[in-house]
């Protein structure tokens, strides 16, 4: 195919979006096939909105405060799903394929994850977790996309050649997604065209449309044609694969699919990005009548089809062990039902991880539940999202630790979410013992101070306290402390009375308390 006919319909200067099987695709930088993992892929499925974790993962070692809380929309408790990584919790109904993965040992969970001092407006907090920044720093560049920039500091310049011939992160389904924005260049083009993908494949090129401006409009369609260089690449790996398994006609399903097609093909594009949106479930979240339907279950059902859809394509494609998929929202949702049948903007809320490598289990423990909350109270954060992103960095890309923190604007706590082969920090499929974590706070009720002690494995500890809102409204301790029990004072006078969190981190091990101020 001539380049023309790749990159025709786009606009000088490459802004708008273009499109693969139907969906938008903008493709980002090259490959640079020395870094280590260089053969891994992550895909992230953005579930735009704000989804409400407590209805996805239902805490039903708490479940009568769960439904008090959650009034006409909590979910039967023999309706909910079982998985073999932990009895205290059951998946929404609508997870069933989801089920099948944790079954297998191909998912698992990380509990209430956000950021301190979270912004609940959806613009703001995308951002943030986009960019990796503290809720307080305005940041342009993305967390990915610092990363393709650290491991190709000449880029744009010679880029793609014959070495490199490949998109380093591809966006289906939406306008570019600000985590793929590097420290300076947007490392890429966007193209328009809603049969792309066909004609790509086909050969066939559109007419370009009669209009006043239609030999400038072909004339900046050359042009732009002439500023691409990845038509052959993206044609041979799609082409190359056939046999692809059905997926539903759904939105998220037929990215997956496309994403599918292009990782077997043998594209060396190590981030795709894919959307499903609606999860900004005020009013109508569930049917009064049965719980488990109503658009949040239908938004679910979706996620969890495609996902395992696209599993199965990539087993029987043979492409299974290059891939691992993450899921995340901008925020989740607040602890109380509201009068809509729906909920409000809240704190934290769990990701998935699927794949082949990864580490099956349960990350963190249940939210503590109030027997009635109050209407702003949110589930308190238990993981910082951006630990997540560095442990990615480090146990799927094999990146080293000067550079994730590089990336990731500072240190953040690894968390064992891979295990084995991509970097050999533990072998394939070998079983992390448990520990119990050893944190105390004292007393409880509290009047004037609080007593904090914690067996800590040595390097540096963090205690934050949290109020109902999870804003952190202290950090007693942020300090290198040795290997063993330590015991610190913190003045607590000034705390309002009320209901507070007090989340202990050190290494890969974290715990929360809860703690009344009288």
């Amino acid at each position: 195919m001539e380049r023309r006919k790749f990159l025709k319909h786009m606009v000088a200067g490459g802004a708008a979006p273009y499109f693969l099987n139907g969906l938008p695709l903008s493709a980002f930088g090259a490959i640079n096939e020395a870094a280590l993992g260089d053969d891994k892929v992550l895909v992230v499925i953005q579930m735009a909105g704000g989804n409400d974790g407590l209805n996805t993962i239902v805490p039903i070692d708490q479940y009568a405060n769960y439904a008090t809380n959650r009034g006409k929309i909590a979910l039967k408790e023999n309706a909910l799903l079982s998985i073999p990584q932990s009895d205290k919790i059951g998946l929404h109904p609508s997870l069933s394929p989801l089920a099948e993965l944790f079954e297998e040992g191909k998912a698992n969970i990380i509990q209430d994850v956000g950021y301190p001092d979270p912004d609940f407006s959806h613009f703001r907090s995308t951002d943030i977790w986009n960019t990796a920044s503290d809720s307080d720093k305005q940041v342009l560049s993305g967390w990915a996309g610092r990363y393709l920039a650290s491991d190709n500091p000449d880029f744009p310049n010679n880029y793609p050649n014959e070495q490199h011939p490949d998109p380093l992160s591809i966006q289906i389904g939406s306008v570019v997604n600000t985590s793929l924005q590097g420290p300076v260049y947007p490392m890429g083009m966007a193209i328009s065209d809603p049969d792309f993908f066909y004609e790509l494949l086909t050969e066939e090129q559109g007419e370009t449309p009669t209009t006043l401006a239609e030999k400038e409009l072909a004339y900046l369609r050359q042009v732009a044609t002439q500023t691409n260089q990845y038509a052959s690449s993206i044609k041979k790996a799609a082409t190359t694969v056939s046999g692809q398994l059905t997926y539903e006609d759904e939105s998220l399903s037929q990215q997956l699919k496309v994403v599918a097609r292009l990782i077997a093909g043998g594209l060396k594009t190590k981030f795709y990005f894919v959307r499903i949106g609606g999860f900004d479930t005020h009013d109508n979240q569930a049917e009064t009548g049965d719980t488990s339907k109503g658009e949040h279950g239908d938004l679910l059902a979706e996620l969890s089809n495609a996902v395992l859809s696209f599993t199965r394509d990539l087993e029987q494609l043979g492409a299974q062990d290059r891939v691992l998929t993450m899921t995340y929202s901008e925020f989740g949702r607040r602890i109380k039902a509201n009068g809509s049948n729906g909920t409000d903007h809240g704190a934290a809320a769990p990701m998935f991880l699927f794949g082949e490598f990864v580490n099956s289990k349960v990350f963190g423990e249940n939210p503590i539940l109030p027997s009635v909350a109050g209407d702003n109270e949110s589930v308190p954060m238990q993981f910082d999202f951006r630990s997540v992103y560095a442990s990615i960095l480090e146990r799927w890309f094999c990146v080293e630790t000067p550079q994730i923190s590089e990336v990731m604007l500072k240190s953040f706590q690894s968390l064992p979410l891979v295990q084995g082969a991509p970097c050999g920090f533990i072998t394939a499929n070998e079983i992390i013992e448990e520990k119990e974590i050893l944190f105390k706070a004292y007393p409880n009720p509290l009047l004037d101070f609080i007593k904090l002690e914690y067996l800590s494995d040595g390097g540096v500890n963090l205690i934050q306290i949290f109020n109902a809102q999870g804003q952190v409204i202290a950090k007693p301790i942020y300090a290198q402390k040795t290997k063993g029990w330590h015991s610190d004072v913190y003045d607590a006078s000034r705390f309002p009375a009320g209901s507070y969190f007090v989340r202990w981190q050190n290494n890969a091990d974290q715990k929360i308390l809860k703690v009344i101020k009288m």
